[in-house]
C-alpha cells in the first residue's frame, strides 16, 4: 500500500486554511532565539501578542523612536515626547526595560542622573519602526484630512 493511503484523513475547514494562511504571513522559518518554534501573533494564546502590545503602544513606539539614535535622560525623554504624561513615561520605560528592549543606566551622581538607551534588541527593532512612523507621518494628513 502507498503511503498515502495509510496516512489518516485530515479535514481541512475553512478556518483552519485561513489560520494557515495568516501564519505564514508573519511566519519566520528561523526565529531569533533559534528554540522556540515561530510566533503566530494571530493566535490568541501568543507570547507575541504580548511583545505587539508593548512595542506598538503608541508611546512604547515613541520612547523606541527618540532612543533610536543616543541615550536620554529621563526630563529629555519627557520633554521630548510631547503629550505624555510622568507616569506613562515611567511605566513604559519600566515596560520596555523588562522587555529587554531599553537600558536604564543610573549614575552613582548627586543628584542622581539615569540615562535611557536601547539595547541591541531595540536597535533591531527601531530599525523596523522608523520606517513605519516616517510613513505615518507622510501620510497621517491625507489619512486624517480625508475623514
Amino acid at each position: 500500500m502507498s503511503a498515502s493511503l495509510l496516512a489518516p484523513a485530515v479535514s481541512v475547514t475553512p478556518e483552519s486554511a485561513l489560520r494557515d494562511r495568516l501564519a505564514r504571513l508573519v511566519g519566520d522559518a528561523t526565529p531569533a532565539d533559534g528554540d522556540a518554534p515561530a510566533a503566530n501573533v494571530f493566535a490568541a494564546g501568543c507570547a507575541s501578542r504580548v511583545v505587539l502590545d508593548h512595542v506598538t503602544s503608541k508611546w512604547g513606539v515613541l520612547v523606541i523612536v527618540a532612543l533610536s539614535e543616543t541615550s536620554l535622560r529621563w526630563g529629555e525623554l519627557r520633554r521630548g515626547i510631547e503629550g505624555i504624561s510622568e507616569k506613562m513615561l515611567a511605566q513604559t520605560l519600566r515596560t520596555l526595560e523588562a522587555d529587554g528592549l531599553v537600558h536604564r543606566e543610573a549614575q552613582p551622581t548627586i543628584p542622581p542622573r539615569v540615562d535611557y538607551s536601547l539595547t541591541a534588541r531595540g536597535h533591531e527593532l527601531a530599525d523596523n519602526l522608523l520606517p513605519l512612523v516616517r510613513w505615518v507621518g507622510a501620510n497621517a494628513a491625507g489619512i486624517v484630512g480625508g475623514r
